[in-house]
């Protein structure tokens, strides 16, 4: 192989590694007190009544051209479940955002540094959603709004938002204490 065509494979190669996205923690990096299964199995226990209940609408609507209207205030509420449940099992794992270019220039103590501060942002951003969730569940339920669809009262669905977000801020908790933890 020619001298120019191996440097040509480098340069690519190295490109290559640009391209891909940072690793999350690792392994055993990402051991918590409270198992990432849980979260896991929810998301997964979720997108199946999902489908199910996606499927049976779309068959219902085939066969008799009517459609359960309800679903879809029903599949709303799940979808944003499993969203804020995929966010605390990210949060966990140190899957915050980040500018990848930027933090892999840093050096070991600095991209430390890095992810204490971006978990340290996701932790208070997360815990003053939960006082505002909390805050539009207790004036959904003291006001007694009621959902378009099935006529329910809708704090029934809000309730869950705070609790997630509480989820997310302490799994956010945990990955702060995990890398201060690490060595640099």
């Amino acid at each position: 192989m020619r001298r120019a065509d191996r440097a040509d494979e480098r340069s690519v190669t190295a490109e290559r590694k640009t391209m891909e996205p940072p690793p999350l923690l690792r392994p055993d990096q990402t051991k918590t007190r409270v198992p990432l299964k849980i979260e896991e199995n929810l998301g997964g226990i979720i997108i199946a009544v999902l489908a199910v209940i996606t499927f049976a609408n779309v068959v219902v609507r085939y066969l008799t051209n009517l459609s359960f209207a309800f679903t879809e205030e029903l599949s709303i509420f799940l979808m944003v479940v499993m969203t804020l449940i995929g966010s605390s099992s990210l949060t966990a794992k140190g899957g915050h955002l980040n500018i990848a270019f930027f933090v892999e220039m840093l050096s070991a103590k600095n991209r430390r540094r890095a992810a204490l501060a971006a978990q340290m942002v996701t932790c208070f951003t997360f815990l003053a959603l939960t006082g505002l969730g909390a805050r539009m569940a207790w004036d959904e339920y003291r006001f007694e709004v009621t959902s378009p669809g099935l006529g329910i009262p809708t704090w029934i669905y809000t309730v869950w938002v705070p609790i997630l977000f509480f989820a997310i801020t302490a799994r956010a908790i945990g990955a702060i204490v995990r890398t201060w933890k690490r060595e640099a």
